[in-house]
């Protein structure tokens, strides 16, 4: 009698060790799986600045004066406007993704903060132009929050360019 309680006991600490396994197991794939979903937004990110239309719109927008008007904007000609549809809508989309944790926050400073900062110091007054038009105050909320977080870091961490402020680093591989 003995020895079948002793068994039981043992099935007890085993069927309980193989629930704790399963969970140990369960929370090692979902933090790999979130780091993989991360891994591929950062990928996508990247890809979406190699689109010749996103080029073709950052070159269009460096071109406009600081603060520029919609009326400005317009003047130039339907091109010009759906260039800063575009840019805004790339920057509100990545914006979206760093709030949710999707995209981490330093890639996206690291790789297109600078970026992000020029387009915005471009757009602001055109972005505030179309919300006050169409009554939308939600219109690009998420690029004007990203840039609004890149420049409190960047005031933060008094952050040089990658060019300055890594000159010595030479690859480990």
């Amino acid at each position: 009698m003995a020895d079948l309680g002793m068994l039981a006991d043992f099935a007890d600490i085993l069927s309980g060790a193989a629930v704790v396994g399963g969970a140990a197991f369960a929370v090692i794939q979902l933090r790999e799986y979130r780091t993989q979903r991360r891994e591929n937004a950062a990928a996508e990110l990247v890809r979406s600045f190699y689109n010749p239309e996103f080029a073709r719109s950052v070159r269009l927008i460096r071109t406009l004066p600081d603060e520029c008007t919609a009326a400005e904007l317009r003047a130039k000609g339907p091109e010009y406007e759906e260039a800063a549809i575009l840019v805004s809508f790339a920057y509100a989309t990545i914006g979206l993704l760093v709030f949710r944790g999707v995209t981490p926050f330093s890639i996206v400073e690291e790789l297109t903060g600078g970026l992000a900062v020029l387009m915005w110091r471009k757009l602001e007054r055109w972005e505030n132009d179309v919300r006050a038009e169409s009554a939308q105050p939600s219109w690009a909320e998420w690029f004007q929050w990203l840039v609004e977080r890149l420049e409190a870091r960047a005031r933060e961490k008094k952050q040089k360019p990658a060019y300055e402020a890594f000159p010595g680093w030479r690859p480990t591989s």
